[in-house]
């Protein structure tokens, strides 16, 4: 008998280190062929039903009525409870919540504000950049991809200059890999602080996106002080994390691909299309939660209400039914319908920021012809909740 040539793998998707040293594309593809509604057994983390088909993950995305982010969009061991931050953060609440603490932020990322901000994006990045070149050898992530969007986000929320390097090694601790003991001590610590600033502009408000958190009122009602600390971690997070590990994992895939990045150096136009094209291939949120809040079907499986369905991005984006030849990268690729920054409700309120901080950081790598080389194997993150680089020593030739 012919051997089958895509045989079943061992299928556990909550196992930190198969996104360290595993294969995570071999299950995810297996799944889309032959189990894309899977029934994901409890390990210390609840079960859950995996989404790994695109049409899938995007019907569920659009439907926020049937699909609640309101108890969490992380998978939580059942002994920590609900999310403190569910119904209370814009990543964690549904329509019409959702939709009102939305409307606080909104304008400060549209595109107007995001051409505004440009100059001073630009002069950010070309100090890390200045910065890194001085150093010569460095970490790509801690040393330029993740001091590029902590300072922009700093800026955008008020927080005193003097405070940015604070700010970045507590996030450093909080959100990386390293021991939980020490990521609990450094968010509490974040949180203290966003306590200490919102009290401040509450009193004296100024024109940034605390001040409008601390002053908020949603119905005649101001915001909740725990509701406005969440909230401005929420905004730390979503504006730092995701786009440190694409910009890693995006300029690890053109170390990788060198003749795609001579390709962005003959035609810097091409730059937009290759940000789209990172963000698909790193898709660095590796798996979203929602809650059923009735019972539904999903391709002749009924799902009950009060189960978990995840939505697994890396694998959306290299469906073979929506994209061609999905495991190449090519920063030309059209139409690019990636996933990796959400949809429908809960499309990514920082989409255009993360878009222009990549754009901004490549580009200035090719203006000024910085060569750049690994200067050891990257080490990846341990983590089944963001997936990339989570150091990847370089040296800097500028």
């Amino acid at each position: 008998m012919p051997l089958d040539p895509d045989p079943r793998p061992t299928i556990n998707l909550v196992d930190p280190e198969l996104y360290r040293s595993g294969d995570p594309l071999r299950q995810w593809r297996w799944l889309r062929a032959h189990a894309p509604v899977y029934r994901h057994p409890a390990t210390d983390l609840p079960g859950f039903w995996a989404l790994t088909r695109y049409d899938d993950v995007r019907a569920a995305y659009r439907d926020a009525a049937t699909f609640s982010s309101a108890k969490g969009i992380l998978l939580r061991p059942a002994g920590h409870g609900e999310d403190p931050g569910g119904g209370r953060t814009l990543a964690l609440t549904d329509p019409p919540r959702h939709r009102q603490l939305r409307n606080l932020v909104d304008s400060w990322f549209a595109v107007r504000a995001m051409r505004n901000l440009e100059p001073k994006l630009e002069k950010i990045t070309q100090t890390v950049v200045d910065r890194a070149l001085e150093l010569g050898t460095c970490d790509f992530v801690a040393d330029i991809a993740g001091r590029v969007p902590l300072y922009v986000i700093c800026d955008m929320m008020g927080i005193p200059k003097s405070d940015w390097e604070l700010l970045y090694g507590l996030t450093s601790q909080a959100f990386g890999a390293g021991d939980a003991a020490i990521q609990r001590i450094a968010h509490l610590q974040i949180m203290a602080y966003f306590d200490d600033l919102r009290t401040t502009k509450a009193r004296r408000p100024g024109e940034d996106l605390v001040s409008v958190l601390a002053t908020a009122e949603i119905d005649g009602v101001r915001l909740p002080a725990d509701d406005v600390i969440l909230n401005c971690d929420n905004l730390l997070v979503g504006g730092t994390e995701n786009t440190r590990i694409a910009a890693s994992g995006g300029m690890l895939a053109l170390l990788r691909h060198p003749d795609q990045w001579a390709m962005l150096a003959a035609d810097p136009d091409l730059l937009p299309t290759a940000v789209d094209e990172v963000l698909r291939w790193t898709s660095t949120a590796t798996h979203i939660v929602r809650t059923v809040t009735r019972p539904v079907e999903i391709r002749g499986t009924t799902v009950a209400a009060g189960e978990l369905v995840t939505l697994w991005l890396p694998s959306a984006n290299r469906d073979e039914e929506v994209f061609a030849d999905p495991d190449r990268f090519d920063v030309a690729r059209k139409p690019n319908r990636h996933l990796a920054l959400g949809f429908g409700e809960h499309f990514c309120v920082g989409n255009i920021l993360a878009r222009v901080e990549l754009r901004l950081l490549y580009q200035e790598l090719l203006r000024r012809s910085v060569r750049i080389e690994l200067a050891d194997e990257p080490t990846l993150l341990r983590s089944i909740v963001v997936n990339g680089p989570e150091r990847m020593p370089v040296h800097l030739h500028g």
